[in-house]
């Protein structure tokens, strides 16, 4: 037996279209952001969900209110859980993406979020933020690890079988998806409403599709 778990990253919020960076700093959603949500909930009307989790920022909270209601399942009440949130950037929480990737990345080559993923991965690029933060408030991989790890201690410990959604954030799921397989490009975001799943057991955690808008056949 084994413990399904359906990752979905928030709809779009006005800091992601401005291109701000966006951890713990938060930003409602976007008429788009909340169609993403609405969008996504009908693409998982053929799970029905045991468990649904989201982390406690609310663009995730609106996010699965949105989803929710569009799901046609008899669903259980969200739990927020703080150990899913976004990585912390720190000092850097609101800063023009393209300004910080050239700032970060720039001496290396690097001129977005993506191509710094891409070339250092994601917890060197945790690391280099943290070192960057001069008020030492950022997460390093190591911090983030341990308040993440809470949240799959969690999960391990549902009932097998269980059938769960957890809303999140895309560095979150990039990082995670990174940690457990090497088969997806590091510096393919996860989209605003998309869906990865994951298949964990009591040793053993399996990505089996990451960053769809819809369910695979």
């Amino acid at each position: 037996m084994a413990i399904n778990v359906y990752f979905v990253r928030h709809g779009q919020t006005y800091l992601n279209l401005y291109n701000r960076m966006q951890g713990w700093a938060d930003g409602p959603l976007t008429p788009k952001g909340q169609e993403d949500a609405k969008r996504v909930g009908r693409a998982l009307a053929p799970i029905q969900f045991d468990y649904v989790f989201c982390s406690d920022l609310a663009r995730t909270v609106s996010t699965t209110r949105f989803l929710l209601a569009e799901h046609p399942g008899n669903n259980p009440e969200p739990i927020t859980e703080p150990a899913f949130r976004e990585e912390f950037f720190g000092y850097f929480e609101g800063e023009d993406g393209q300004h910080f990737a050239d700032f970060l990345g720039g001496p290396e080559g690097y001129h977005s979020f993506a191509e710094m993923v891409a070339g250092w991965g994601p917890d060197k690029l945790k690391d280099k933020i943290a070192a960057a933060d001069n008020y030492g408030t950022a997460e390093d991989h190591v911090a983030f690890w341990k308040r993440v790890d809470k949240g799959f201690d969690r999960l391990r410990a549902l009932p097998d079988g269980s059938e769960v959604l957890v809303v999140s954030h895309g560095a979150t799921i990039r990082s995670i998806v990174q940690r457990y397989s090497d088969a997806y490009d590091p510096g393919d975001s996860p989209r605003n409403g998309s869906i990865t799943k994951l298949t964990l057991d009591k040793n053993n955690t399996t990505v089996d599709f990451y960053n769809k808008l819809e369910l695979p056949e």
